[in-house]
């Protein structure tokens, strides 16, 4: 059970500036974590890194080799990008609001506060403290919004709320000072700052400053014979002439490889001479606020994001409108260039929309948009390779598991989506939601060919299918019943009466046509559906009964009870197997109104969602906690806890309670004293609904409480998926770099399972690397044997070590260009051990379940290339016959 985190989907897009780096890679915070998006392979990835609450800010360096993130607590993470790996970790004194790497990747420049500080860029060097502060300028009198490196990284534009916009000169020469220009005339806070290049002469000649209320000013340079040097500015930090400078906290430091001795340097470019402004242009979208703005200057194009979900893209210096778009009616909050100048990226945090645009062609390069709203149940297709979200947002989502991609949404029901299910051939779904339709999705032509209603409104929260595909069946909420459809013709065909509450959990028996309900009438009951006899077992609690499942063979039940309690049912002989006290195992996390710690607190502690394994042999179980359990169901005990986040901007991840954060009128955390969003014209952004409160209906800020609302493993075993208030969260299992070995003897060594390949030995070889257990000597076996020789060593193989035989085939086909070859070896393991793949059926299911997948994509993907390829191919067919002839 090595399973790790994996990847985060259903949530692309949280908030904060989102980079394209190396033309390809875009890199996005997503909560407290880091997404890295493949444009060109269309796949994402999420880091294995979490800040310690919400990410605002995020830099890369140039070469794209380093990344900075600063979350909502001021604290920063520098991470080594293609290793992700956390580097070093430094804690600001104030909020930042901007970070730019330097263009030759030597410093940073961070707006903290009304301060502008430049540190030292750490790199790969060892050292005890490797951020080192060179410089801070303290000229600006309100939050920091906006900074600029210059391209020869001398100087840095900022832009603040003070309606001022900034020219600082970075290094220091010796014995002169430089007073920072100061660009003026603005009535709204700048949001955005930027430096125009001449390309004659590479040299600045332009300043452009973007402002608040839309509109863009732009500022010449004009130099002026005989100026001298200005003295400092009152606001900036202390100087001396030995090249000290004091920062503010009152230490001083020598900067001796990072000072300009050299009078009448760059430095004159600023002294001797002034800006003056050129002209002023008004974007007119009044009054929506200009609220994000980038540009790109070498091809010189200035792009900006309005309140009113509208962008536009301009020709500088002139002023050219190319395109004026609106991408929905909410605040953008992200936009930018990539290196080329050809990508546009967008943000919009309120809907977690996330584009990338080519604006000359007008075509989408990525177009991602998450939930807004918690997801609220998962299914896995049988061949694993999709995944299906339904959530509160009414939406029903579709991603593909490899890549991470929602190919597919569909948004036809008016109410919450409560439960999802894939039909046996993973063209079809199912989805149940509260306002009383239950609906079949085709997965081939995207559409809606089948809904199933009542003769009164339900509203419906579970949902289940039988083996052969022809009776659906689903839960209420409100009426306690369960319907019964035919898949076929759409008829209402029974409805199965008995249960004193809302009927939350609903499955078939993989083995026969019982159907399983739970209630919260304390009950669990079986339906013979086709024989329509009605409840033929009824299985009672002591408490209320939140979800059922069966286990993968039919053979055994589980319940969890409102009381941390999961029971295991014979559902055959109606027993009592055993039960698992899970109550302190999930405990954990404590809220804002709760005035007690977490191990005291008994709200909560119970476990809402259910999973086998692919085995049987465990499950996985989840609920209002930070915590997932993974349980051995024959010795009852606890295997491990995942804890599915440490984000501190959630409610419910911290366990102590700190007197410090405690005043008369209640926690610190829920007197809310910040307008910034109201002054924006939005307001502050609240999830509602389940999970979530309701502007007004209590006082905590809006902040979500972690907790895991569904569970699902996939078919292959490999990957679990758990629908969380962070999004769905993947976990796999990687077991090759584990030396586990099946049958170890002396003479079992990788140095005799190559002297066996050497000597012809084929069968021996290959029976050696399976006791080994090493996964690339059991490759390098099978690509040694002749395809002559695959019916006579697939004869001789044991069948203890078939399902590593068959892991290392599914694991190959997903990568390896010989098709035919493996495809012959999977045809002769069939052949061969088919009888005894039936008999073992429950402990070989993850590994050929993992094989079907690998041949799926394949056939998929062979498949989408004949057909992108056809008519070459009927060319180069008709050639061949006709040179036959």
């Amino acid at each position: 059970m090595n399973f790790r985190f994996q990847n985060l989907l259903g949530a692309p897009y949280r908030g904060g500036n989102a980079l394209i780096v190396n033309d390809s890679h875009l890199i996005s915070p997503i909560g407290n974590r880091i997404a890295v998006t493949d444009l060109l392979k269309s796949q994402t990835v999420t880091l294995p890194i979490q800040a310690s609450s919400n990410i605002i800010r995020v830099a890369v360096s140039s070469d794209g080799l380093f990344l900075l993130a600063v979350d909502e607590n001021n604290r920063c993470l520098f991470i080594n990008l293609p290793r992700r790996a956390v580097l070093h970790r430094i804690t600001f004194k104030g909020p930042v609001h901007a970070v730019v790497f330097s263009p030759d990747g030597k410093f940073i420049a961070v707006g903290v506060g009304k301060l502008v500080q430049i540190w030292r860029s750490p790199g790969f060097r060892k050292e005890f403290f490797p951020f080192e502060l060179i410089r801070t300028f303290a000229d600006c009198n309100d939050k920091v919004t906006s900074i600029q490196w210059s391209p020869d990284s001398n100087y840095i534009l900022v832009g603040a709320r003070d309606l001022t916009a900034r020219l600082f000169y970075v290094k220091k020469v010796k014995g002169v000072h430089f007073k920072p220009f100061i660009f003026l005339a603005h009535r709204d806070s700048v949001v955005g700052c930027f430096f125009g290049v001449d390309k004659k002469t590479n040299k600045i000649n332009r300043v452009y400053t973007v402002t608040r209320d839309c509109y863009l000013f732009s500022w010449g340079y004009v130099e002026e014979e005989g100026a001298e040097s200005d003295p400092p500015s009152p606001g900036t930090p202390e100087r001396d002439t030995d090249g000290m400078v004091l920062d503010g906290s009152a230490r001083k430091r020598k900067d001796f490889d990072w000072k300009d001795d050299t009078p009448g340097g760059e430095g004159e470019y600023v002294s001797k001479g002034k800006w003056e402004l050129k002209r002023k242009d008004g974007f007119m979208q009044a009054p929506a606020k200009l609220t994000a703005c980038d540009y790109h200057k070498g091809i010189e194009l200035l792009v900006i994001g309005f309140s009113n979900g509208v962008f536009g893209l301009y020709q500088m210096p002139d002023f050219v409108c190319i395109h004026l778009l609106s991408i929905s009616k909410e605040k953008i909050t992200a936009v930018g260039f990539n290196g080329l100048g050809n990508w546009l990226t967008f943000g919009c945090a309120k809907l977690g929309q996330l584009l990338v645009w080519e604006w000359r062609s007008e075509s989408y390069i990525m177009k991602q948009q998450g939930h807004y709203f918690d997801v609220n149940c998962l299914a896995y297709s049988p061949d694993s390779q999709l995944l299906a979200t339904g959530a509160d947002d009414n939406k029903v989502k579709v991603w593909t598991a490899s890549s991470g991609f929602c190919f597919v949404t569909f948004s036809e029901h008016s109410n919450a989506v409560t439960a999802l299910h894939f039909m046996a051939n993973s063209n079809c779904l199912l989805s149940a939601s509260l306002d009383g339709t239950i609906r079949a999705w085709d997965l081939f032509r995207y559409r809606n060919f089948r809904t199933f209603t009542t003769p009164s409104s339900r509203q419906f929260v579970s949902l289940a299918a039988d083996q052969s595909g022809e009776v659906i069946c689903a839960g209420t909420l409100d009426s306690f019943e369960v319907f019964v459809w035919s898949m076929k013709t759409g008829r209402l065909l029974d409805i199965l009466s008995g249960h004193e509450g809302p009927v939350h959990g609903l499955m078939f028996s993989p083995a026969s046509a019982i159907l399983a309900s739970s209630s919260w009438d304390k009950t669990v009951r079986l339906w013979d559906v086709f024989d329509g006899k009605g409840a033929t077992e009824t299985f009672r609690h002591t408490h209320d009964v939140l979800t059922v499942i069966y286990r993968p063979d039919g053979k055994q039940l589980a319940s969890s009870t409102l009381d941390g309690q999961i029971h295991f049912w014979d559902p055959i002989d109606g027993l009592l197997m055993y039960t698992i006290e899970g109550r302190r195992d999930i405990a954990g996390g404590r809220l804002m109104t709760d005035r007690r710690s977490a191990a005291n607190s008994s709200s909560g502690k119970c476990f809402t969602t259910l999973c086998y394994s692919a085995d049987g042999s465990y499950i996985l179980a989840g609920g209002s906690s930070k915590y997932i359990c993974l349980y051995d169901v024959a010795d009852q005990v606890l295997l491990r806890r995942f804890q599915i986040t440490h984000n501190l901007s959630l409610d419910g991840v911290l366990d102590f309670l700190n007197s410090k954060n405690m005043t008369e009128a209640g926690p610190l955390d829920l007197i809310d004293d910040d307008n910034s969003d109201t002054e924006e014209g939005v307001d502050r952004q609240t999830r509602g609904n389940l999970g979530y409160h309701l502007p007004g209906s209590m006082p905590n800020r809006g902040r979500p409480i972690v907790r895991t609302k569904c569970l699902r493993i996939a078919p292959t075993g490999r990957i679990f998926a758990a629908a969380t208030t962070e999004g769905v969260l993947v976990y796999s299992t990687d077991d090759s770099f584990i030396f586990d070995p099946t049958d170890l003897d002396i003479d079992v060594t990788p140095e005799t399972v190559d002297m066996a390949i050497n000597e012809g030995q084929m069968k021996r070889a290959l029976i050696l690397s399976l006791r080994l257990n090493e996964d690339s000597y059991i490759k390098k076996c099978i690509f040694a044997v002749p395809p002559s020789d695959i019916q006579c060593i697939t004869s001789a193989i044991p069948f203890k070590y078939l399902q590593r035989l068959i892991e290392a085939f599914a694991d190959l086909l997903e990568s390896c260009p010989h098709l035919e070859f493996m495809l012959q070896w999977c045809q002769e393991i069939c052949r061969t051990h088919g009888h005894s793949i039936q008999q073992n059926s429950r402990t070989l299911l993850p590994a050929l379940k993992s094989l079907q997948k690998a041949i799926t994509g394949m056939h998929q993907d062979l498949a989408d290339t004949c057909s992108s390829n056809e008519y070459t191919l009927r060319y180069l067919c008709s050639s061949t016959a006709g040179t036959n002839k």
